[in-house]
């Protein structure tokens, strides 16, 4: 076939081709939603592969104000395949408030699909002096949260200055777990018709202490550069500054506990929440001796790893053996809070033919929105284990008894053997083996080198010691108060938890799991007497597990990594 030809044979199939299938797909997101009217934010346009032509981004004009706008894009190659990324990113202020809708934007013959967001009304803020070139405001949401649900804590800077060398201290709260969420963002607004540049960064709180608690003020220290005129004598010094020191308004949380209406033995607070399962093959199919894999999977957001219970707690048949691996925790900063996850793999294997149930799991959580108890639910699963033939004993074909004949030839053919004298050969064997054995044994208990000096112990072994002593001492005791003070007097020399929710999160299942018991005994609604000894228990088999994992990375390499 001839160049022309093959290049006629290429644009006859081009032609069959659907125009959707090689035109560029353009998506359009937002820095944030929803914004205030007198806030400026981003419109990004994201194409994943070069657009037929340059963006007309006129109809934007109608409901937004363009401030301005850039372009950056990103290639990769990957498994010998070529992508490419292209941004354009908009910064504009709406002229409106309401639900507005960003038009399609066309590219060419390529075109964006429109997309809404919603602006509020512009917020004038009285108690705010429009003389103050620099100033801080922090808001919690919600401010009345139940023990151990999640606050998400914002601190806006504004400044209609240039500074430098700022510091913010982090907000503190005692008896709490607090969390960074992702980076800060930067855009202007106005305040009583000044225009100020906001960086705003946002935390997630989770009080483990009902009661009335109160954030201390933050502090931001900067160097604010004065607007003075150049000094010519010192034509290469730095710019002048001042020193200024901010600090905003404390906040307080009213913190309810655990309500009457929950029912569950474990407290779980959360916005949202999914549990399922899957398993690796046919669990209708499964063979005696051949194993099947089931994973366990539980998400939710709004609350920590932490406070994520154990799935598979529930008891199996005799006959079906499992296996679990050690769960896998992770957990995602997003804008709006905490994602936790936690997935356990089991593996499954019967021993014998049959039916078998296993148990329905309920995780009773409650909903921070609707306020409401509610419960994730994974029914009674059937599993059918047939035999190695793929039969039910019942479904079993009888064999039929081997004839005169046959067994006569299975006779012949199975040689004679002389045990007695076979029975001879071994026993010496044996007792060769037993004295080389003996042997060594003594060499090794003569050669055995002397004893190594035992190292003095450092202060902070010496205070893990004595904290775990305490804590001993406590479980044995069933002083609650005192085994949260051991534990916390534990977890700041060991890894500088200063909460019992930070300790639950490094610990494992069970140990998190009697933590979170312990901190419900002493903050919850119920008058339960507390019993250490699972507490204690969980903690050294805590321990152990760790030192032999911290052994097992030394001598392998991990299979994976998170």
């Amino acid at each position: 076939m001839s160049a022309i030809k093959k290049i006629f044979f290429l644009l006859l199939l081009l032609s069959f081709v659907p125009a959707n299938v090689l035109a560029a797909q353009i998506s359009v997101s937002f820095d944030r939603n929803p914004v205030s009217l007198n806030e400026s934010f981003q419109i990004i346009f994201t194409a994943n592969d070069t657009p037929d032509k340059d963006p007309d981004f006129t109809p934007l004009e109608q409901d937004f104000e363009i401030l301005g706008q850039s372009q950056s894009s990103n290639s990769s190659w990957v498994n010998g395949q070529s992508s490419r990324i292209i941004q354009w990113t908009l910064n504009v202020m709406a002229k409106h408030s309401g639900s507005l809708i960003v038009p399609e934007v066309k590219f060419g013959d390529d075109v964006s699909q429109p997309t809404p967001i919603l602006v509020t009304e512009a917020t004038v803020n009285k108690a705010v002096d429009t003389d103050d070139d620099l100033f801080l405001e922090v808001e919690a949401t919600p401010e009345s949260p139940y023990v151990q649900s999640q606050v998400l804590f914002s601190v806006r800077l504004y400044r209609r200055v240039d500074i430098t060398q700022a510091a913010l201290n982090e907000p503190e709260l005692g008896d709490a777990v607090i969390e960074k969420l992702g980076d800060d963002s930067n855009y202007n607004t106005q305040i009583n018709g000044v225009n100020y540049l906001v960086t705003e960064r946002k935390y997630a709180i989770f009080p483990q202490k009902s009661g009335s608690v109160s954030i201390k003020p933050l502090v931001l220290t900067a160097e604010v550069v004065a607007n003075s005129r150049p000094d010519f004598n010192g034509f290469f010094s730095s710019r002048t500054t001042r020193t200024k020191k901010v600090l905003s308004k404390a906040v307080t949380l009213e913190v309810k506990p655990v309500p009457a209406t929950f029912t569950g033995q474990h407290w779980l607070s959360a916005e949202q929440l999914v549990l399922k399962e899957e398993w690796s093959g046919d669990n209708q199919q499964m063979k005696v001796g051949e194993p099947l894999t089931r994973t366990l999977t539980l998400l939710a957001k709004g609350t920590t790893v932490g406070q994520l219970p154990e799935l598979n707690a529930g008891k199996t048949d005799e006959q079906l053996k499992t296996y679990p691996d050690q769960p896998v925790l992770r957990e995602q900063k997003k804008p709006d809070g905490l994602i936790a996850f936690r997935e356990e793999k089991i593996a499954v294997i019967p021993s014998k033919a049959g039916f078998y149930k296993l148990p329905a799991i309920e995780i009773p959580w409650f909903n921070s929105r609707s306020q409401k108890m509610e419960i994730a639910k994974i029914p009674e699963t059937t599993i059918t284990a047939l035999e190695a033939a793929g039969i039910l004993p019942d479904m079993a074909v009888p064999v039929a008894p081997a004839t005169a004949q046959q067994q006569q030839k299975v006779e012949q053919a199975t040689p004679i053997i002389n045990q007695p004298q076979q029975q001879n050969i071994w026993l010496w064997v044996s007792v060769f083996l037993g004295l080389g054995w003996l042997a060594t044994l003594i060499y090794f208990l003569v050669k055995r080198p002397a004893k190594k000096p035992v190292m003095e112990k450092n202060e902070r072994e010496i205070g893990l010691e004595a904290s775990v002593k305490s804590l001993k001492k406590a479980c044995a005791d069933n002083n609650a108060a005192a085994a949260k003070d051991a534990l916390l007097a534990w977890g700041r020399q060991k890894s500088g938890a200063a909460s019992l929710g930070a300790i639950a999160a490094e610990s494992d299942a069970r140990l998190r799991d009697e933590i979170l018991h312990l901190n419900q005994i002493l903050y919850g609604k119920g008058v339960e007497q507390w019993q250490g000894k699972k507490l204690f228990q969980a903690f050294v088999e805590n321990k152990a597990r760790k030192k032999i994992a911290a052994t097992d990375d030394d001598k392998l390499e991990p299979l994976y990594r998170l």
